[in-house]
């Protein structure tokens, strides 16, 4: 892994991407509400490196009873077909509390430079080892969606560290659907992945067995227009607040384009 990651760091000073990046906005529904909007830059058609960013606010009911949002952002290298993070970064507002996180990367080995609150006393820490090899969840979606543009199927599994929590994740193929026409979300053919997310570590004290089970959610991955990267189009997966979330692929465009629906 080292020499890999060695090979693919001197090409980001010298391979221009190849195309403009991605922006795509979904909303997010529970309980057949609208609860989050939720704005993704997908940079993934350069050879060498990979950027994805997302910023997520609540709307609707949710955003009368609650303040909240969130803005990550992840920078990386592909090693042959494999994503390697360097450095990403989460800021949010929850609870009436400013969070922020940073790691950076080496060797498989993420550190953390900023963690904000520094110390939570109703949670467990993290072994450090097992943060070894661990990546964020944005990378765990890049790695995704080159999965599906090599192979066509979904099959991959991630370890995944945010900072204050450990999760393993699975993914795997169903087969594909036709999404039919529903309000303006985005229809046509896509592949139907299924995940597990399962937390190992990082509990809050508070936290029953629930939290402990492994969690199924469904992905539809696929160009929004025909040589477009491949992108969630429409995902349902569980929500601890809110119960079950639905999200939808609402509008689709080259950043520095107009819309490639």
């Amino acid at each position: 892994m080292r020499l890999a990651i060695a090979a693919a760091l001197p090409l980001l000073l010298t391979l221009p991407a190849r195309a403009e990046p991605l922006r795509a906005v979904y909303g997010v529904q529970a309980a057949g509400m609208q609860v989050m909007r939720v704005e993704v830059i997908f940079a993934l058609d350069d050879p060498a490196r990979y950027r994805i960013e997302s910023r997520l606010s609540l709307t609707g009911v949710a955003g009368w009873l609650s303040q909240g949002r969130q803005s990550n952002r992840v920078e990386g290298v592909w090693a042959g077909d494999q994503a390697w993070p360097i450095r990403f970064t989460g800021d949010g507002f929850w609870r009436g509390e400013a969070r922020r996180v940073e790691i950076g990367y080496r060797e498989g080995h993420p550190a953390l430079l900023r963690l904000s609150p520094a110390e939570e006393p109703d949670r467990e820490s993290v072994p450090p080892g097992l943060r070894h090899n661990t990546v964020d969840s944005l990378t765990a979606l890049a790695q995704l969606t080159r999965n599906l543009a090599r192979t066509g199927r979904c099959e991959g599994q991630m370890a995944i560290f945010d900072g204050r929590r450990r999760a393993d994740l699975a993914a795997r193929t169903l087969g594909r659907d036709r999404l039919a026409p529903w309000g303006g979300a985005w229809s046509g053919e896509a592949v139907r992945c299924g995940f597990t997310g399962r937390q190992i570590a990082g509990f809050r004290h508070e936290d029953g067995q629930e939290a402990r089970e492994p969690q199924e959610g469904l992905a539809w991955m696929a160009s929004p227009w025909p040589g477009a990267p491949i992108v969630p189009v429409r995902v349902e997966m569980p929500g601890r607040w809110l119960g079950r979330l639905t999200g939808y692929l609402l509008e689709a465009a080259p950043l520095a384009g107009s819309a490639g629906q």
